[in-house]
């Protein structure tokens, strides 16, 4: 433990996947640990991660090549001494992994006794996985191990509302008192078992918060997944980056009963097809690699076949393959579509697009440092750069294990803030909610134009239109926020709305079509481009802009 009279303050961790979990491992035995979920510790988009995770570590492949295909797949966008550093890190992460016991699928003729696969835009098989259960495996060792840890305490039921920053100081009040530098200081969190707002003190704090995907109708996100890092680090005046760019995911099931199950890419990677209803293969009609184009490519073309034959889904027929294959390596999509009543080795699965990655995010280097002294930003909620204008498959998780050590790292050798007396929530002047059916309406609202107007293929007009809905439900939602209690739903809605604000104005500043950003009114790429950032502006007495 440091000895400094502020180490008693934690880290405190808002969020519980990988990229949370990596932090906390790394940090908890030098520093005490508080980690915050607003539900289940279970709950969080690494568990519903099926692909796997990038590890070059087969002598066929190499770092180039995978940096090569991230920058291919990131549409020139790509910050590529970050995808080189992280593609190089690659195999550690992968190790690390093996160390904490996670049980990945093995080969014993493959390198590390691993059975790779191969998934769309990647030139080579390097995708070390767990079934098509990848992140379930990965969260529930890495789980486990943190409840095990002395210095982690796992806080359920917890929603981080606003970050603490110098004007929540209760000492920079006092006549003479030095003003503290600024910086992150904790976080105010909802204690959803109690209903009251509680004040935390913090060393740092990490967002791990994950993505916005729930901002829109159809996802393959959790319900965890409403932008919760990226609308508070926006309010807290740090810039965000990329926020046009959300990755569709071409493959979530096209079901009554279960709306936000992924198909994984894998299942193409092993020569699933998509096809019409009536058979016809689509895909070479629309870029060379077929089904193995990057996700982007595979998105449009779907929505595309959709739109020109009037159709609600498409068709991936991985029938060939035949049932021992796909019950071995798939076993989790054979089982849940089989208890639907689609017997996958029989017939064709039913799938359309769904919101699935938000590829921008809260600024931050590296070591997820963000523009606020002792605030980092890792994982899905955080803009590395190594993204681009679209994720290459399974990159993802291995981001969160990356940069979460590094974050760690940084943590640890970093001076922790000042020991600061944060000032209560005050809430004396708030009621409880009248009409909570406000709340609901609203997000329904909010899900369906985000789809209709900012979906896969956008315009202008329906942009603007976007906009200003957007801006009066803002409007709403804060008069709503000022005068009643708060509750999850409030708090998510309002994150969520927020980020939609940012998904809408990076999309209008954005005069061209760019990997996950497709106008119609800019069809064509621009020959050199550059990431979106948006810097918050400092708050005008009254209004709702960020600090």
């Amino acid at each position: 433990m440091n000895s400094s009279p502020s180490s008693e303050l934690p880290v405190i961790i808002i969020g519980s996947g990988l990229a949370g979990l990596t932090v906390a491992l790394k940090v908890a035995d030098h520093r005490p640990v508080v980690m915050l979920a607003k539900r289940d510790l279970s709950e969080s988009a690494t568990a519903w991660a099926q692909g796997g995770i990038v590890g070059v570590i087969d002598e066929a492949d190499d770092v180039e090549a995978h940096v090569a295909d991230t920058l291919d797949a990131g549409a020139g966008l790509v910050v590529e001494p970050v995808a080189r550093q992280i593609a190089m890190e690659s195999a550690a992460a992968i190790d690390w992994l093996i160390n904490q016991g996670v049980p990945f699928t093995s080969d014993p003729t493959g390198p590390k006794g691993l059975h790779l696969v191969q998934e769309g835009g990647h030139s080579h098989r390097r995708i070390a996985h767990a079934a098509d259960a990848t992140g379930k495996a990965i969260h529930e060792v890495l789980l486990d191990k943190a409840q095990a840890h002395p210095n982690i305490s796992l806080l359920q039921g917890y929603m981080a509302v606003d970050l603490v920053v110098r004007k929540h100081l209760a000492y920079e009040r006092q006549p003479g008192h030095p003003r503290p530098q600024a910086g992150c200081y904790g976080v105010y969190a909802l204690n959803l078992n109690t209903g009251r707002v509680e004040a935390m003190a913090a060393s740092a704090v990490v967002l791990a918060t994950g993505g916005a995907g729930k901002v829109y109708r159809y996802t393959s996100n959790p319900e965890t997944a409403t932008g919760d890092g990226i609308a508070m680090a926006w309010r807290a005046g740090c810039r965000v980056a990329n926020m046009e760019f959300i990755q569709f995911h071409p493959t979530c099931l096209y079901h009554s009963q279960d709306r936000t199950f992924l198909i994984t890419e894998a299942l193409r990677g092993e020569g699933a097809k998509l096809e019409l209803p009536d058979g016809t293969r689509f895909m070479p009609e629309h870029d060379p690699r077929a089904e193995l184009a990057p996700r982007d490519i595979v998105a449009r073309a779907i929505d595309f076949e959709m739109k020109k034959h009037g159709l609600d889904y498409v068709n991936l027929n991985a029938t060939h393959l035949g049932e021992a294959f796909l019950n071995e390596h798939f076993p989790n999509i054979y089982a849940r579509c089989l208890a639907l009543g689609i017997d996958i080795s029989k017939r064709p699965i039913p799938v359309v697009p769904a919101a699935h990655y938000t590829c921008g995010g809260v600024v931050t280097d590296l070591q997820g440092q963000t523009d606020l002294p002792h605030l980092f930003a890792v994982g899905e909620c955080g803009y590395t750069g190594l993204h681009g204008a679209n994720r290459l498959a399974s990159n993802s998780l291995l981001e969160c294990v990356v940069v979460g050590q590094h974050a760690a790292k940084s943590i640890v050798q970093t001076a922790p803030t000042q020991t600061a007396a944060v000032l209560p929530w005050d809430e004396s002047l708030v009621e409880d909610a009248d009409e909570a059916v406000v709340i609901s309406h609203n997000w329904d609202e909010l899900r369906l134009l985000m789809w209709n107007y900012v979906g896969i293929v956008r315009t202008n007009r329906r942009l603007e239109r976007a906009l200003h809905r957007i801006e009066l439900l803002k409007d709403e939602v804060q008069d709503y926020y000022a005068n009643f209690k708060v509750s999850r739903d409030l708090l998510e809605l309002r994150n969520l709305l927020e980020c939609a604000d940012l998904i809408v104005r990076s999309a209008l500043m954005r005069k061209e079509s760019r990997g996950l950003h497709f106008s119609r009114d800019y069809p064509k790429t621009w020959p050199v481009s550059y990431p979106t950032i948006l810097t918050p502006i400092k708050r005008r007495a009254g209004s709702s802009q960020p600090l």
